[in-house]
């Protein structure tokens, strides 16, 4: 197919959390609010003159000194975002918003609090560390909606005099539904028999929508998709269709990793992915802006932090329904080293989707970065390729 015009140009954005967008942002006078989780509602992370940077750690290598503050035995994604912090990585920032989605992220975040990593030299910088609900229940969302007023409103108003109004929360959503709305458009063509985009560029822009200012690709996501829309896709067959579940991938070279074997990734829900992240929010009149942002979170969110029974078993059927309507022939259900939550929810989730769903599923444990396992993951990918081309000549179940 050919190259789309923009995918270069956020390949590069991808390369640092400081990328060249950030830096615009910062010289237009904006304020950079870093968070840390899915579980914290978007929308405020964007309200007036600030914009939501959700923390990465590109191109990690060596994670010693996080490590030391850390231990070896807390997960690998919380330990690159501590030693990027040490090292200077996020100095943009303004504030950091991190809720306890896990433990893990929570130890990162403090320990990012006492080393003065992001704050030195920065009067109204503020941490804040927010309770996340256990349960997808109306409780649920009256403890968000306090816990967003507390952590998130009330800090950037009093140290930043930021617009915290229902009119600009509804302004935030309308711009955050923009996001949404291209990402999803571009994600209807991985339903197609003969895709116009691939996994690994569906993945670059998505990704892109986390770690860069809306205000300044937004134009570019939506010609996106018109150009997509003109594309004229390789009449290439894969070698399978895989949907990619599991905890936080910001890592493009997995997704890479997986197509280069030959398998097309038709589905991302994970952290970073763009379900459910990338799915509109509806406002009605009938109820504060603030509230409605709060329940979407809660009642749609599929982390493993929520653990009413509906929702665990959900989870399951979740993935079910998606990988049935993008027509995945299996399922590659992850989870990040040392991820606690998504340890036992990849246990009982692979166990699951094949007894119950019948799918193929691939359970792995990968590291941050691949590239420092890419040769045991590249070998543990064919072969969960070559065993679904196997049933399919054979004429099994999915």
């Amino acid at each position: 197919m050919r190259d789309l015009k923009y995918l270069q140009y956020f390949e590069n954005l991808l390369q640092t959390a400081n990328n060249e967008l950030v830096v615009k942002a910062k010289e237009d006078g904006k304020l950079c609010v870093a968070y840390t989780c899915e579980n914290t509602p978007e929308p405020l992370m964007n309200l007036g003159n600030c914009f939501g940077i959700r923390l990465f750690a590109p191109n990690t290598g060596s994670m010693d000194i996080a490590t030391y503050y850390m231990t070896s035995f807390l997960c690998e994604t919380s330990r690159a975002l501590l030693e990027r912090a040490i090292e200077g990585g996020y100095n943009f920032a303004d504030c950091l918003i991190a809720p306890d989605g896990c433990t893990m992220m929570n130890r990162a975040a403090e320990n990012m609090e006492l080393l003065h990593a992001l704050d030195k030299g920065k009067d109204k910088f503020f941490y804040e560390n927010m309770e996340i609900p256990l349960k997808a229940d109306e409780n649920g969302v009256e403890l968000l909606v306090l816990q967003c007023q507390n952590h998130i409103l009330t800090p950037l108003m009093n140290n930043y005099g930021v617009d915290i109004s229902d009119k600009a929360i509804r302004e935030a959503v309308g711009q955050y539904n923009r996001v949404c709305k291209a990402i999803r458009a571009l994600s209807e063509f991985r339903k197609d028999e003969f895709p116009r985009i691939t996994g690994y560029e569906f993945a670059v822009f998505t990704l892109a929508s986390y770690v860069c200012p809306h205000y300044l690709i937004i134009d570019k996501l939506e010609e996106t998709v018109k150009e997509v829309e003109k594309r004229t896709p390789d009449d290439k067959k894969w070698r399978a269709r895989v949907a990619l579940v599991g905890s936080e991938t910001d890592d493009i070279a997995f997704i890479k990793l997986i197509e280069d074997t030959g398998a097309y990734v038709c589905l991302d829900r994970y952290c970073f992915g763009s379900f459910p992240g990338r799915c509109e929010i509806e406002l009605t009149d009938d109820e504060d802006a603030l509230t409605q942002v709060c329940r979407a979170y809660v009642m749609r969110g599929q982390c493993p932090r929520t653990m009413n029974m509906e929702k665990v078993y959900g989870r399951k059927q979740y993935v079910n329904d998606l990988a049935l309507e993008y027509k995945a022939d299996g399922i590659i259900y992850y989870q990040v080293k040392f991820c606690d939550p998504w340890a036992y929810e990849r246990l009982m989730g692979s166990t699951m989707l094949k007894q119950d769903y019948g799918f193929p599923v691939l359970s792995l444990d990968k590291p941050y970065s691949v590239d420092s396992a890419l040769g045991q993951v590249r070998t543990r990918v064919q072969a969960f390729i070559e065993s679904i081309e196997i049933k399919q000549i054979q004429g099994g179940d999915k």
